[in-house]
C-alpha cells in the first residue's frame, strides 16, 4: 500500500510513518498543504493521511481542490479537533474518513487499509483470521467461529497488534506505543492486566 501523509507535527508523521513502514507500507511524509496537494496530484497512490491544520494550505483547501479535479484517492482527515460540525465539514468536502487526535496507530492504520480496501493479491485488508479467530476492522468485531466475542476498546487494539505481528517479536515497548500511545514505562502493569483478560476471553 503506498501512503501520502500529510503532517506538520514531526512527532505525530515519525509515528506515523514509522508505523506504516513497519508494516510494510510505503509512505510519502510532507508537511504542509502545498506540497500535499503536489504529492497527492502527481502519484498513484492508495491512501492520503491528510491534517487538517497545516501551514500554507490547510487540509481541508487541499482536500477541496483534489475532489474538484476529479481525484478521487480517499483520504483521512487527521484532526485534534472533535466537533460535530468540522467532522461533517470535512465528509462533506470529500474525505472518506475522519480521526480525532490524539488515537492509537492500530486505529489509523485498520482505517487506512480500510479505505485502500483489498491489496493488489485481492487479500481482504479489512479482516484479520488466523485459524477460527476473526477480527473485522471495519466494524471492530471480533469472531471465534460464528460467536462473538466482546471485547474492550484497548483489548480489541491489543489483539490486533499481537495478531499482525505473529510470528514476530512484539516488545513491551512497541505494545505500549501502538495500543496505549506512550512510551515504555517499566513501572507499568497494564499490559499484563490487559493480557490476561483477553486471554480469558479469546
Amino acid at each position: 500500500m503506498k501512503v501520502l501523509l500529510v503532517e506538520d507535527d514531526p512527532k505525530v508523521a515519525s509515528h506515523i510513518a514509522n508505523g506504516l513502514l513497519g508494516e510494510g507500507h510505503e509512505c510519502i511524509t510532507v508537511g504542509d498543504g502545498t506540497s500535499g496537494y503536489q504529492q497527492a496530484s502527481s502519484n498513484e497512490l492508495d491512501a492520503v493521511i491528510l491534517d487538517v491544520m497545516l501551514p500554507e494550505l490547510d487540509g481541508f483547501s487541499v482536500l477541496e481542490k483534489l475532489r474538484e479535479e476529479g481525484n478521487t484517492t480517499p483520504v483521512l482527515l487527521l484532526s485534534a479537533k472533535s466537533q460535530v460540525e468540522d467532522k461533517v465539514k470535512g465528509l462533506r468536502t470529500g474525505a472518506n474518513d475522519y480521526l480525532t487526535k490524539p488515537f492509537a496507530f492500530e486505529e489509523l492504520l485498520a482505517r487506512v487499509e480500510g479505505l485502500a480496501g483489498r491489496n493488489k493479491e485481492g487479500e481482504d485488508k479489512t479482516l484479520i483470521k488466523v485459524g477460527d479467530l476473526t477480527l473485522d476492522l471495519v466494524n471492530r468485531k471480533v469472531l471465534r467461529g460464528d460467536q462473538e466475542i466482546d471485547l474492550q476498546s484497548k483489548e480489541f487494539q491489543l489483539l490486533e497488534c499481537l495478531l499482525r505481528h505473529k510470528g514476530k517479536v512484539v516488545t513491551r515497548s512497541m505494545l505500549l506505543e501502538q495500543v496505549w500511545n506512550y512510551h515504555f514505562d517499566p513501572q507499568t502493569n497494564v499490559i499484563d492486566v490487559h493480557i490476561s483478560r483477553l486471554r480469558q476471553k479469546v
